[in-house]
């Protein structure tokens, strides 16, 4: 599993944020955004988790990750490059999609060469490639709304067998970052978002099974002590 990302410094990240946030809010949203990312790449199913970064690691870092630095060059180079780092099956994502799951991330080889995430924007969130090859995507240019579809060609005009994952929205824009905050409300990025954005309706939380389980436990309770008294 390999995460690509920059290290979370004000006016290095997220600045498609401003003016609507702060330099330093915006870095926090990147913070919460990548820290969200950990947990659901700690929690799938990976032989080697890799986070390969753009900028010195931070303390908070969780282990259980292997940090290595970027290379230069175009956004084709440095993830080309991550693939590199690898000798088998690997998938890519990024620190844009904090409301993946762990399931989503738990792709089968079994009859897919490659794994193809795309991005509400017309980019992607992840990719993978059952045997690493950098060749598939040096060359493929980024950031464009046609990013993800020229990738995609890459991948087919290859021959590669291609399973497709959900659409998931990046955050790029305030409006990314309410609407990933709203469908996932339990991350860290919804809290952030429920703070910096009071207007927005960004739910709480379901606590519906908590409840359930308290409910359950009452009854079991009650039928317990009927049974006793009788």
């Amino acid at each position: 599993m390999l995460v690509i990302a920059k290290t979370p410094v004000p006016g290095r990240v997220k600045t498609r944020l401003t003016p609507d946030l702060t330099p330093d809010q915006a870095a926090d949203v990147a913070e919460a955004a990548l820290a969200d990312t950990f947990d659901a790449v700690l929690a799938a199913p990976a032989a080697r988790r890799v986070l390969v970064l753009d900028g010195p690691p931070r303390p908070w870092f969780p282990c259980g990750l292997e940090v290595v630095p970027q290379t230069g060059g175009g956004l084709d180079v440095r993830l080309a490059a991550a693939f590199g780092l690898c000798t088998g099956p690997a998938l890519l994502v990024g620190m844009d999609t904090p409301q993946l799951r762990p399931d989503l991330l738990a792709v089968d080889w079994t009859d897919s060469d490659a794994w193809f995430g795309p991005a509400a924007d017309g980019g992607f969130w992840a990719l993978g490639l059952r045997r690493p090859d950098p060749a598939l995507l040096l060359g493929v240019p980024m950031s464009t709304p046609r990013t993800g579809a020229a990738q995609l060609a890459r991948l087919t005009g290859a021959g590669l067998r291609v399973g497709l994952l959900p659409e998931l929205t990046d955050i790029d824009h305030i409006a990314d970052f309410a609407a990933v905050a709203a469908a996932a409300p339990g991350t860290r990025t919804a809290r952030l978002a429920r703070r910096l954005l009071p207007g927005t309706a960004v739910p709480q939380p379901h606590r519906a099974p908590a409840r359930a389980k308290a409910s359950a436990t009452a009854t079991t309770t009650a039928t317990a002590t009927a049974a006793a008294t009788a």
